[in-house]
């Protein structure tokens, strides 16, 4: 009976993992497929890449989407990283509350949260473009860095803090020679997850974006309705690859954080 059941959640394990990366897979495949048509196999071939190398609209929106990741995951690396150290030396009883609620924007469904977005900038005033696309990448970001800060510093030796003050240091240097140099690689892998849900959000692009502003994945999004050409093949390889190594860089600097 044990043996069944093993068996039976080996099976379904694998056919759960066939469904979610099946579909990427195939998209890999044919960004290397010598012809448009994906009928018939004809070869292996670069020539998608190199037409990609050429296309400018969409090199402008890679550079507008690193760009924007950039601005998005450095500015939630400061906010998140004081954010954590700020509430790990408050003993507030609105405490836990505060955490839950500066974890929200990950909760949020998406869609919920550009609505809310394209509302206040309206609101505002504030013209949608580049500046409110980071503002609001920005408000999804911080929650990623927080989270990780945080954890390092449940880990963190109080004592050392405490000995450096009784040697006359102060705050302000406690934090830049003893306690930003430890929790580090908890800041570097929350800002490069950070970066990498930056750089493949459509959903609160599409509502805080202007017309003379165009992101990566609302360009891929949109050539979609048209039909998929092997050149978005391509540029989807590439920013999978990309996710994938931000992705693997956040998980190994998480590990390196002092975490209890």
């Amino acid at each position: 009976m044990k043996k069944k059941r093993l068996r039976f959640a080996s099976i379904y394990q694998a056919a759960l993992l066939l469904l979610m990366y099946l579909p990427i897979v195939v998209v890999v495949v044919y960004s290397f497929h010598a012809s448009k048509s994906t009928i018939r196999w004809q070869g292996w071939s670069l020539d998608w890449y190199r037409k990609l190398a050429g296309n400018r609209g969409l090199l402008e929106a890679l550079k507008n989407s690193l760009i924007l990741a950039g601005l998005s995951s450095g500015a939630a690396g400061v906010i998140g990283t004081l954010g954590a150290v700020g509430m790990a030396r408050v003993s507030w009883r609105s405490k836990g509350a505060v955490e839950y609620i500066s974890t929200l924007p990950i909760m949020i469904p998406e869609i919920i949260l550009g609505m809310v977005f394209m509302a206040f900038f309206a609101a505002v005033g504030l013209p949608f473009g580049m500046v409110t696309l980071v503002l609001g990448h920005t408000s999804f970001c911080i929650p990623y860095v927080f989270m990780m800060v945080k954890s390092s510093l449940v880990g963190l030796d109080k004592s050392l803090g405490e000995a450096a003050k009784d040697l006359g240091a102060s705050e302000i240097r406690v934090f830049f020679d003893i306690t930003l140099p430890l929790i580090m690689p908890a800041v570097l892998s929350g800002m490069l997850l950070a970066f990498a849900m930056s750089l493949d959000d459509v959903v609160i692009s599409i509502f805080v974006t202007g017309a003379r502003t165009n992101t990566l994945p609302i360009r891929i999004y949109t050539q979609l309705k048209s039909g998929v050409t092997p050149e978005i093949n391509a540029l989807c390889t590439i920013m999978l690859a990309v996710t994938f190594v931000m992705v693997g860089l956040s998980r190994m600097l998480g590990k390196k954080a002092p975490i209890n």
